[in-house]
């Protein structure tokens, strides 16, 4: 049996088809388009965790996954109304796989932010599509890119992961693997279920996954109107609408190329926590942060060159 890593990367690269006529390739827009989808997904996912962050003194780190997980279903499932007749057992095992990485990745993230400070917990957990990105690519130049990608993910991280508490460290490498297992579920649900059906479905079951868990830890806190609406805008902002947009992407954009851009995560979360939690950015972080955004840049300058070439 071929890897979910070798399985995704053909799978996922087709590009989008030209429009209009006479012209050489697809617009230059229309290449970018996937790009600026994963981009937004970032800036919506990172800027959530932050507001995560300030909600989890109320209900706690588990309390904090079921109520994203269950808001952002419910909001999914009223919105999609996703039909579950016409599928097959292959559908349905990558719905079930796709909610249980998301909900392991969500789960494993929190209870790291809950031990470290959010740009280090971001920082580990990248190095999972990092990885992926060099297990899927089959060019040297990705390979190169996320070389760079890598090197600004240990720079931002200060060298200071020994100082780290190690339960917390662990737990955000732990979300890097399910994150990456999150990206290969991800498109293969983009390719099978129409529209964001796939993802209403999978987010459900990762709520029902996430459930038991947050009721145990926080209880009666959960139903908290305040806490409530504060998870809400954790729901929309670091899953509906980012988990929307990279499911779309998915469906335009190559696998290795998609992994070197999440490696713009320790990036915007270093932002998010500037600008809400009031965390102060050194000279350091600013130059890793240049190399990421760097190496994410050249990754799609050597896709577009890629999808020229073979127009």
């Amino acid at each position: 049996m071929d890897s979910p890593v070798k399985e995704m990367a053909p799978a996922a690269a087709p590009a989008a088809p030209a429009v209009g006529s006479g012209t050489a390739g697809p617009p230059a827009g229309r290449r970018l388009g996937p790009v600026a989808l994963v981009v937004a997904g970032g800036l919506s996912v990172q800027f959530g965790s932050a507001v995560a962050v300030l909600l989890m003194p109320r209900a706690g780190a588990l309390g904090v996954v079921t109520l994203r997980l269950v808001l952002a279903a419910a909001v999914l499932l009223v919105v999609c109304r996703p039909k579950v007749r016409g599928y097959g057992r292959a559908d349905w095992g990558t719905i079930v796989a796709f909610g249980t990485a998301m909900a392991g990745m969500n789960i494993l993230f929190y209870q790291a932010a809950d031990r470290i400070p959010l740009g280090a917990a971001v920082t580990l957990e990248v190095l999972g599509p990092l990885i992926l990105s060099v297990g899927a690519s089959r060019r040297l130049m990705n390979l190169l890119w996320a070389g760079l990608a890598l090197g600004g993910v240990v720079l931002l991280g200060g060298g200071g992961f020994d100082r780290l508490d190690p339960l917390g460290a662990a737990f955000a490498l732990a979300a890097g693997a399910m994150w990456a297992a999150y990206i290969v579920f991800s498109a293969r649900t983009g390719r099978r279920f129409p529209q964001a059906d796939g993802l209403a479905l999978a987010m459900a079951f990762g709520a029902v996954l996430s459930l038991p868990l947050g009721i145990a830890e926080a209880g009666d806190k959960l139903l908290v109107p305040s806490t409530i609406g504060l998870g809400l805008a954790v729901a929309l902002m670091s899953s509906v609408l980012p988990y929307t947009l990279e499911l779309l992407a998915l469906r335009r954009l190559p696998a290795p190329t998609f992994a070197i851009l999440m490696s713009l995560e320790p990036a915007i979360a270093a932002a998010a926590g500037f600008l809400v939690l009031s965390q102060a950015l050194s000279a350091t972080d600013a130059l890793a942060i240049a190399l990421v955004i760097g190496a994410s840049m050249g990754a799609v300058r050597t896709q577009a060159r890629a999808a020229r070439r073979a127009e």
